[in-house]
């Protein structure tokens, strides 16, 4: 899948989960079509945090993944979306995050959605 593929399937993840998770908003959106273009830079951040922190952080962890059978995995995407929310919030628009619970239900939303999307949307 291409990279803008990938980038609009995690950018209608975050909206499904802004719409379906409370504590999680977008910020400084005014407008339908401004709140995609936040989503939109939203998805190209959490993508970095992904690129970037996450193998670092999925490396140091990696005892936590087999103790568990996996299930930290979801605790990784919660902090990786607290992240991109911190990072995005340090500008006038982002993503708004309220505490881990809120982070870690808005991952697994995502999480869905980015699969769902990477079954439908071809290679």
């Amino acid at each position: 899948m291409g990279f803008l593929a990938r980038t609009l399937v995690t950018a209608l993840g975050l909206w499904v989960a802004t719409s379906l998770v409370g504590g999680v908003d977008v910020v400084g959106a005014e407008t339908p079509g401004g709140t995609a273009v936040v989503l939109g830079v939203v998805a190209l951040v959490l993508g970095l945090v992904n690129a970037v922190v996450r193998p670092v952080v999925a490396f140091l962890a990696f005892p936590l993944y087999i103790l568990t059978l996996g299930l930290f995995f979801l605790v990784v995407n919660a902090l990786m979306l607290i992240l991109t929310a911190w990072l995005t919030e340090l500008l006038p628009w982002g993503l708004a995050v309220d505490g881990f619970w809120s982070a870690f239900f808005a991952a697994v939303v995502v999480s869905v959605v980015t699969l769902v999307g990477n079954l439908v949307v071809p290679d």
